[in-house]
């Protein structure tokens, strides 16, 4: 099978990531599928071309050259697709190139607000068109977002968010998921594009030829601001870079952004698009954790830490998402 490469296993449709050998080098194989044991339900595989998580969306984005292309105006790269299989269980195997290059978690601020440039560049071409494909991903921000598990009797008293987050935050927080329709609506009526809807350190590779970006399976029509919204607050939630860095970060991201965006939106517009779809995107993270810390062990996925540090780490971002809902 190869070296297996980290993913997120709660996802019905990705069936395993593998580096194995290839030729005189190597290549990922990636394998979707329509059904997977042990996947969470609110990540089930989807049969719906426009369904958020439709499970053969990333190998058309691949075969069809849309991946490729999307933005290339911006100088942003896909990898190149190799092989593409049709399974007798009815999954799908890709053969994509191995990208040599930097990871994109070892960026810092310079090389963030460059990437967000070219993706803004990348996408302004998409304002008058942001859907080129009926298999593109219908209303991925509402649908993901209102999709989550989270219970009506959120404990906002947990032990761990006592210790972290003062009453002021919790409050904001309780108050950002008790409008999160509103805040949805608000994002609604933001300029659209074409958006990947995954953007984030761990699907970028810094290469020779410029940015890489993978893991396509989420593409689709969305808000101006709301890729590089993921990609300033995705970069730190994680604990995969220092949170001291967040403020530099933010500002690079969205100036770059802003640049690379010139042509369909003023950057205080911009701005604003970033501030909105970044509170939609993640209304209930702080919800969701609470959920989980009350009923399952830390530690599992892409965040190795306990409860207690997670709590603390990420709460520089929630104040950020608070205070940009409370623009709204």
């Amino acid at each position: 099978m190869g070296e297996q490469l980290t993913h997120n296993t709660s996802n019905e449709v990705t069936g395993g990531v593998w580096r194995i050998g290839w030729g005189d080098g190597t290549a990922i194989r990636k394998i979707v599928t329509p059904r997977r044991a042990g996947a969470a339900p609110h990540l089930a595989a989807s049969d719906d071309p426009g369904h958020f998580n439709y499970w053969r969306r990333e190998p058309l984005a691949y075969s069809s050259g849309l991946a490729a292309s999307a933005y290339a105006a911006g100088g942003v790269l896909a990898p190149a697709l190799l092989e593409l299989t049709d399974n007798p269980d009815g999954s799908v195997t890709m053969i994509l190139e191995d990208v040599p290059g930097t990871a994109g978690t070892s960026f810092g601020p310079e090389q963030l607000g460059a990437f967000a440039y070219a993706i803004g560049a990348g996408q302004s071409g998409w304002a008058a068109n942001p859907r080129p494909a009926a298999w593109l991903a219908r209303n991925f921000l509402r649908d993901y977002s209102l999709g989550q598990p989270v219970p009506d009797d959120v404990d906002w008293a947990h032990p761990a968010a006592l210790a972290a987050w003062p009453d002021r935050l919790r409050a904001g927080m309780r108050r950002l998921w008790d409008r999160r329709h509103e805040i949805l609506d608000a994002a609604d009526a933001l300029p659209r594009t074409l958006c990947h809807h995954d953007v984030w350190p761990m699907n970028l590779i810094g290469s020779g030829r410029g940015p890489v970006l993978f893991d396509w399976a989420f593409t689709g029509p969305g808000a101006i601001g709301e890729d590089a919204a993921n990609l300033a607050l995705d970069t730190f939630w994680d604990g995969l870079a220092d949170v001291t860095l967040l403020e530099p970060v933010l500002a690079a991201v969205t100036d770059g952004y802003a640049r690379g965006m010139s042509e369909v939106a003023s950057p205080a517009e911009i701005t604003q698009a970033i501030h909105v779809t970044g509170a939609a995107k993640y209304f209930w993270l702080a919800p969701r954790m609470l959920a989980m810390a009350a009923t399952r062990p830390a530690g599992t996925g892409y965040d190795t830490r306990d409860w207690t540090s997670m709590f603390a780490g990420r709460t520089p971002m929630f104040q950020l998402i608070v205070d940009w809902a409370d623009e709204i």
